[in-house]
């Protein structure tokens, strides 16, 4: 088990209102699994490749998706939706609900008029055991619609329909309805022998069915491939209060988890997953010697290998991003993450992913001395405004994104804080 919040609250004690004191220290900022992880370098193919080669590949089935196609009246499917463990409709990997009633509206409309809807497509996680990859806001809208959870609403075709719930239609359009059907093509559990293989599917999957709608962020898409473990983690982080201050979004509530304020998807830091990146960034950027990719190529394959960590290193990793994450808070109040605009004296008004980067990994590094800094906060606040001052325009705000510029960012925060902590 991931430890819980009763769990982790056994290694803090409060102290004061806005300061924990945390009983055990982690000893590294990186782990021993995480520096493991790295020891697999990954086996790069090298051409040419002889037709021999690759006719021997082809016949091998390697990369070849086994899928059937069904087809489904839609009640009955709404039907078999409620049975359990049949479909997942909405993995705790999917992207968060950005459908609003108008959208809705208009696939029963479709259905009404008997327009083609495109097909959804099911991964089966075990035998007889399906997710929806593609296609959970259609799944969605369906059952609301036939739980009467929603009213009609902008239908250009219908109007007449306008403000009717599924109990509401009229005899006809009810059985006219009730006549269509859903289409989903199912991505065959034998379509892959071995974990990494799934994975490297459900990526080329994704990658297509990523080309129209909605279209999904970098870690939307990495909440679908590499779910598990550690990915539950960044989502449990993202619920703490305390990071949410920090980061301008409403604080939790359980309703979210099934239906999200519109405040909540309004702000696009949320609803493109943009918050479980930036926790996803402290994870991978304190690897930064592994650096390759680009960043959303190295935030995919540091969150790829973390889906190996055990839950022991899970707990300590937990523990590390909350420590970090409250020694900053108790140094920067309410300008945390936010950069200093040197023309203006004045701090910006939202925080900076990049310059958290920066000041998370920093404080990370000198996590044994967090107690120092704290009651030397106004030192390191101080010396932050000269870091802006002195540096070149963009160094702590993401103008460059190469192992260098984020190297660069990290290095001059953490020798920032170092002095400080020399001086004492």
């Amino acid at each position: 088990m991931i430890c819980t919040k009763k769990e982790f609250r056994k290694w803090i004690k409060l102290k004061r209102p806005t300061e924990y004191l945390f009983e055990k220290e982690l000893t590294m900022s990186l782990l021993q699994s995480e520096i493991n992880m790295w020891a697999d370098s990954e086996k790069e193919l090298s051409g040419p490749f002889s037709d021999e080669y690759i006719n021997e590949k082809y016949n091998r089935r390697d990369y070849r998706i086994v899928t059937e196609a069904n087809r489904e009246a839609l009640p009955n499917f709404v039907e078999a939706l409620k049975r359990p463990d049949w479909m997942l409709i909405r993995p705790f990997y999917q992207r968060r609900r950005r459908w609003e009633r108008d959208r809705q509206s208009k696939l029963i409309e479709s259905f009404i008029m008997n327009i083609p809807v495109p097909p959804l497509f099911i991964f089966e996680s075990d035998f007889a055991k399906y997710e929806v990859m593609d296609g959970q806001q259609r799944v969605t809208a369906i059952q609301d619609f036939y739980a009467d959870q929603f009213e009609l609403e902008s239908l250009e075709h219908w109007q007449e329909l306008n403000g009717k719930r599924y109990s509401q239609l009229p005899s006809e359009i009810k059985k006219g309805i009730d006549r269509r059907s859903i289409s989903y093509i199912v991505l065959l559990k034998e379509s892959a022998a071995t974990v990494e293989e799934q994975l490297a599917l459900r990526q080329m999957v994704f990658e297509r069915l990523n080309t129209g709608g909605i279209k999904l962020s970098h870690q939307e898409i990495r909440n679908c491939l590499y779910h598990g473990p550690f990915n539950i983690m960044l989502t449990e982080i993202v619920k703490e209060n305390m990071f949410r201050e920090c980061w301008g979004l409403p604080l939790y509530s359980k309703t979210e988890d099934v239906s999200p304020s519109d405040e909540l998807l309004n702000n696009t830091f949320y609803s493109d997953m943009s918050d479980i990146e930036v926790v996803l960034r402290f994870f991978t950027l304190r690897n930064i010697d592994n650096y390759r990719y680009g960043m959303q190529g190295f935030l995919s394959l540091y969150m790829a290998k973390a889906s190996k960590l055990q839950d022991k290193d899970l707990c300590q990793l937990k523990q590390l991003f909350l420590e970090t994450l409250l020694t900053a808070k108790s140094i920067f109040g309410e300008n945390v993450f936010r950069p200093f605009d040197k023309e203006k004296s004045v701090w910006a008004k939202k925080p900076h992913v990049a310059f958290s980067d920066a000041v998370m990994i920093g404080l990370a590094n000198h996590r044994e001395s967090k107690d120092i800094l704290i009651s030397k906060k106004n030192a390191v606040v101080e010396n932050t405004k000269k870091l802006f001052v002195d540096s070149e325009e963009g160094t702590f705000t993401g103008r460059g994104n190469s192992k260098r510029d984020v190297s660069n960012r990290i290095k001059i925060f953490t020798e920032m804080l170092g002095g400080i902590v020399s001086n004492v």
